[in-house]
Parts: structure tokens; sequence; C-alpha cells
């Protein structure tokens, strides 16, 4: 019975991080270790992790570096032959260990395992809308321009993955392993996919449910979204020093895939004309994501206009007939995956 090593990074949760581990420890697959990693959080969060007795959960300190630093001293300390990541502020679904351990079973060419989520909102109420992507056949190219993944509540991975992408660096007077980068504030997730199906022949598959529930919090603002772009043009950077070919390719629709993105947070955000320029920021960067994906860029553009012109009242009753028919659209579509894979 293959062990798996949870790994949580705590900083400033303390609303959430009691539901977080709880969520874990109901799980039903219960072979695992769970790696609390405090990453010099301010609040009560550890405090509150203190209260759990199950001797599976173990707390490691850290000075304040980072997510991805949390992550990073987790997999350090990991003794499981599956790592699977929590974010403090999000929750699984009881069955989402047995499920991705399964998976992982039952083909060894799977290196990562990952899930669609649920959207919730801060109180933990499901906002009936889900993160889905494609499942299987996922390329570099498809990484760079959309994370399959989606968040940092998804994935588990097999631990040798990590040992086959790994690289040494004196970062912090120390020669240490590095996983993550943790050079990369935003997206590090994102380049560390990239470095596995780039670098490694494992392959990364989804499971056609929602067995992660993400928590949309409301502090995302335009300069943290401007982040994201900085942080793409940091990742074509990196990959062009160990696949300089083909990032050549990637490049461009990358940065015009980021720039929807940005254009759709800043819709959800209420940012019209943000919203306005970054979508035709993405048609300049490379026109061909009409052809490539005509629906949802010219929905963003659309949601662009609309909430930049419309009056406020109209808009958002459009919006929220709009999300009713998206979040019914996707799980029609979640429960036909799940019947077809009932069926096999």
């Amino acid at each position: 019975m293959k062990k798996v090593s949870v790994i949580i990074p705590v900083y400033g949760v303390e609303k959430y991080i009691a539901g977080t581990v709880q969520s874990v420890l109901k799980q039903t697959y219960e072979n695992f270790e769970l790696l609390i990693i405090d990453d010099g959080s301010p609040d009560r969060s550890i405090e509150i992790c203190q209260g759990f007795t199950d001797p599976r959960v173990k707390i490691i300190r850290q000075t304040n570096r980072g997510p991805s630093a949390a992550r990073n001293t987790g997999i350090r300390h990991a003794q499981g032959e599956y790592l699977a990541f929590l974010d403090g502020d999000d929750l699984w679904l009881p069955e989402k260990l047995e499920k991705h351990v399964n998976h992982l079973n039952d083909s060894t060419a799977i290196g990562v395992s990952f899930s669609y989520s649920a959207f919730i909102d801060e109180a933990g109420k499901p906002l009936g809308i889900y993160q889905m992507a494609k499942i299987t056949r996922i390329t570099p190219p498809y990484i760079i321009r959309r994370n399959p993944i989606g968040n940092g509540s998804t994935p588990v991975i097999r631990k040798e993955v990590f040992e086959t992408i790994k690289f040494q660096s004196n970062l912090y007077d120390s020669i240490e392993n590095f996983y993550f980068d943790e050079q990369l504030r935003h997206s590090e997730d994102t380049e560390c996919w990239l470095r596995i199906a780039i670098q490694t022949p494992w392959q990364i598959e989804g499971i056609p449910e929602a067995l992660t529930l993400y928590r949309v919090n409301s502090g995302g603002l335009s300069a943290k979204m401007l982040k994201q772009l900085e942080t793409t043009e940091k990742i074509i950077e990196k990959v062009s020093s160990y696949a300089p070919e083909s990032i050549d390719q990637w490049k461009n629709p990358a940065r015009a895939y980021q720039l929807r993105f940005v254009a759709r947070r800043a819709v959800s955000l209420k940012e019209g004309l943000m919203a306005v320029e970054m979508i035709h920021r993405a048609l300049a960067t490379h026109w061909r994501i009409l052809l490539e994906e005509p629906r949802r860029t010219l929905l963003t553009l659309a949601a662009a206009y609309a909430l930049w012109l419309m009056p406020q009242n109209l808009y958002y009753q459009m919006e929220t007939m709009a999300l009713k028919v998206t979040g019914a659209t996707q799980k029609r579509r979640i429960l036909q995956k799940e019947k077809r894979l009932w069926e096999r």
C-alpha cells in the first residue's frame, strides 16, 4: 500500500486551515503523512494545527520564503512514494487521495495525476462553476499556454518524478536540492510541469472529477495580475536555456493565452477597461488564438466590452445568467466523462 505525503504550505490562513486539515484527515485512503509547513505564519494558523492530535500530522517550521519554498521543504522531508499538495485555504473531497493513488497504480507511465476543481467562495459556498482543462495528451505547448492542473491543490505526483527534475542551488547560503523554482513568485507550478513534460518521459494526466474545492478569494488586484505577465516572460527565458528551438515556437502563443487569462480575471474583478486592453493585446500578440479557441476568445472579448460599456445592473444580470448556464454545462460534461470512465 503506497504511502502518500500530503504537503500543506501554511501562511496567514487561520480562517481556513482547520477545515483544510480536516479534509485530509477524512480521506478514505488512510496511509498518508500530513506535513504542515509553517512558512513563518504571523497569525494563529500553526496554533490551530497544533490542536490536531492525529499521529500522521507533522509540523515543520521555516522562515518565510513563500509557498514554493514551503513545498520544496515538504518534498525534502517527505517519506511517501506519492506526494500530494494542498493549499491552506482549499479543501479535498474524502475520496480524492484514493482515486489518485488508484490512477497512479493503474498506469506506471503517469507521473502526475490531477483532477478538476469546483470553485467555492470565501465562506465555503459552492459557486456552481468548475476549473476544467484537457486531461490527456498534455504537451509542453499546451502547458505553457494554459496550466491544465489549474491550482496547487489538485496534483498527486510520484516522488521519483521530482528526483528526475531537481536542480541544486546555493540560494540560502548552502547547497540544496530544489524542485519548484523559488525565484519565480507566480506560476512556479507551471514552470515545474513544463520541466517534467520537456525533460522526462513521465505523462501528466487528469481524472475527470471535481475532487478539489478551490477557494476564490476577493483579494486579486490589477498589480497582481500584471505580475503574472512578468512571470510568463521569466518562464520563457528559463525554458529557452534548455529548449531554445521549442520556445521560439511557443512564446507568442504563451503570451497571448496569458493575456487572455488576465483579461478574464479582470472581468471577474469588474475592471472593464483593463479587460478590454488585455484581450486586445492578446489578439495583437497571436491572432490565431481566435482560430485555436474561438468560443473562449470571443466570449472574453464580449464580456470585456459588455463590462466596460453596459449599465452595471444590466451587466450583472447577464453575468448571473451566463454563470448559471456555464456551471450547468460544466457539470453535465463532468457527469458524462465520469459515466464513460465507469463504463470502460
